[in-house]
């Protein structure tokens, strides 16, 4: 692995404990020799991450749509700052860029972001670990909400285990380094056709 893409909020939260696990999982990842890949930005838990790993003697690559330089605010002293058109080229950058996927809290972006790519494991697009850094017990409820997903037929274990899921970054990225791609689950349940 060379670089994780973190997923993570424009804003930092209420809790100041969100930004220190965000600039903890920046000094981890440059610690292990790891690049950074994000959306770009300056501010909250986004600007938290880059500028901890850029303290600490990291690469970190944003990556930014043009309409969004001034809602955003992109950090300008990053090792590379790619901008592109669209939402839908700045997901496909970050994954091109990326050896695994790692989301911090965030809102409706991050949850998106992380879903998409969660989805392409599933479908067999890529092999790369996708994970949850459920901070303060951030994701204790979607995590909750996948397993009911398991439970009532929606979502099949292998494919929900794809998910890693820790509160600790150094024992998530314990967990990248001896990441082994599970098998892809078939996804379409075949008896309902």
């Amino acid at each position: 692995m060379q670089r994780i893409c973190v997923y993570c909020g424009s804003n930092a939260g209420r809790d100041p404990y969100y930004r220190e696990a965000a600039g903890a999982l920046g000094e981890a990842l440059v610690a292990r020799g790891l690049g950074v890949v994000y959306g770009g930005a300056a501010i909250g838990l986004m600007g938290t991450v880059a500028d901890a790993a850029l303290a600490a003697g990291g690469e970190v690559i944003g990556v930014m749509p043009e309409t969004l330089l001034a809602r955003e605010i992109g950090h300008r002293e990053l090792t590379e700052f790619r901008v592109v058109q669209s939402m839908h080229e700045r997901k496909a950058l970050m994954a091109e860029l990326s050896d695994g996927f790692i989301a911090l809290p965030g809102g409706l972006g991050t949850f998106e972001e992380l879903f998409e790519i969660l989805t392409w494991a599933q479908l067999g697009f890529h092999r790369k670990p996708c994970a949850l850094l459920n901070v303060n017990g951030y994701y204790d409820q979607l995590v909750g909400f996948l397993d009911h997903a398991v439970d009532t037929g929606f979502l099949r274990r292998g494919n929900r285990d794809m998910l890693l899921v820790e509160s600790d970054a150094e024992r998530l990225l314990e967990r990248f380094a001896g990441y082994e791609a599970p098998r892809v689950t078939q996804w379409i349940d075949q008896e309902s056709l």
